[in-house]
């Protein structure tokens, strides 16, 4: 019995050592499992090791969180497009800018735009921001302005996609659709952006005194974004797109190419490729009714017909939205530019089928475009390069009209082609 008691006590004892053990081991796991995975046996020294990785693993995961809906803007991806590449025997690339939260390259002239004028005191915060905007620039802004506690205004020709109206309106912004005239028209969309400005701007100055004496909210004035002709534009893809491109491609590439409609993509893009490398070639691809193209090629924006006179008042015959002008703006006399082609609808269609057939991109008229522009560089160029352009939307924007079997039927459209036979040859 004795001896009994004498195993049953050992054993007793060797359980409670046991178990003191394992709740050593296991105080001890608790502490060192999120440095080392686990209790494994290491030293003071390998744990501390470990912690110390760990916490800069930690840290490297702070410093990827996203600051808000402005921190996801930019950084976009550069693709191959694999048929073009195919095709031409170059490497064609394409800046997704359609990755952008607002869908567009746009957001990236948004964010610069406003950060400028709150910095300079030409915005308030809860301020009114007009645009006039054809393209992709009004959503962009509608969708930046709420991140930085502003309103939106977006004046737009009613010929653009209806869709374009639809997304405004869903963001918040306020819209006025106007008929389409000539720049120099007085009630042309951008001018008609910048009188609402002038006017909220103008009443808040009438009103601020009577506003603070009763109490009420601050009427904070008007601020015209201005995207033609302001340089913030032009900045945006100088200090942001032309260094992203720079850097995806290892400085190795040879030739850029995109169309213009403010101008501020071309321009800082290519100062910025020319800076790094003067060897580097940007030209311009140009749709129907747009003047750039003369003026790159010939130095004028209107050949002696035109200029006698016999250019439409609003001559923009073209399905492509958001490129194409008939003015020189302060953004695209900075370009700089080694040539231009000319590309056509019919091109831009075909082209956007193509790439949705062999390649799932489903994109918009301007990004159509500028694969045309890319595929014209690489004939030109020859094998061996390569090339990048911008792919600045998706074709969601451009469902009514781009995207739309029974418009492009009614203009003689409809997209037939297999391969690229659709590019004429310049």
């Amino acid at each position: 019995m004795n001896e009994s008691r004498t195993v049953a006590a050992a054993a007793t004892g060797t359980l409670l050592v046991a178990a003191a053990t394992l709740w050593l081991l296991g105080s001890r796991w608790v502490r060192q499992s999120p440095a080392g995975h686990g209790g494994g046996g290491g030293d003071g020294v390998q744990g501390a090791a470990a912690a110390a990785e760990n916490k800069a693993k930690v840290q490297r995961v702070k410093r990827s969180v996203k600051n808000g809906l402005v921190g996801l803007i930019g950084n976009t991806p550069l693709i191959k497009i694999r048929s073009l590449s195919d095709a031409t025997g170059c490497e064609i690339l394409g800046k997704a800018e359609f990755l952008n939260p607002g869908g567009s390259v746009k957001d990236r002239v948004a964010v610069k735009i406003i950060q400028e004028a709150l910095q300079n005191g030409t915005l308030r915060v809860g301020g009114l921001i007009t645009e006039g905007s054809a393209g992709s620039t009004g959503v962009s802004l509608a969708m930046v302005a709420s991140a930085y506690g502003c309103k939106c205004h977006v004046v737009l020709p009613d010929d653009a996609a209806i869709e374009k109206a639809q997304n405004l309106e869903a963001l918040g912004a306020t819209v006025e659709r106007v008929r389409p005239v000539s720049i120099t028209h007085k009630d042309h969309f951008v001018n008609i952006a910048r009188r609402r400005a002038t006017d909220a701007e103008t009443l808040r100055l009438r009103n601020s005194q009577v506003t603070q004496l009763k109490g009420l909210q601050e009427n904070r004035g008007g601020f015209f974004a201005d995207q033609f002709e302001n340089l913030a534009n032009f900045r945006a893809h100088y200090e942001g797109t032309g260094p992203e491109i720079w850097q995806q491609t290892g400085g190795n590439m040879h030739a850029f190419v995109a169309a213009a409609g403010t101008g501020g993509t071309i321009a800082g893009v290519s100062c910025f490729l020319k800076d790094q490398d003067s060897g580097v070639k940007c030209y311009l691809i140009d749709p129907p009714g747009s003047s750039l193209f003369n003026r790159v090629t010939r130095g004028v924006m209107y050949t002696r017909e035109e200029a006698e006179g016999k250019r439409l008042k609003n001559p923009f015959d073209t399905i492509t939205e958001g490129i194409g002008i008939n003015r020189l703006t302060e953004n695209f006399k900075l370009a700089q530019l080694d040539g231009a082609f000319r590309g056509t609808d019919k091109e831009a269609v075909e082209m956007s089928r193509f790439l949705l057939r062999e390649d799932g991109l489903f994109v918009g008229s301007s990004s159509a475009m500028n694969c045309v522009g890319a595929v014209r560089v690489a004939r030109q160029l020859g094998p061996g390069h390569t090339i990048v352009t911008i792919l600045c939307d998706s074709g969601a924007r451009h469902l009514s009209k781009f995207h739309n079997p029974k418009y492009l039927a009614e203009h003689g459209l409809t997209p037939f082609a297999t391969g690229l036979e659709f590019l004429v040859p310049q």
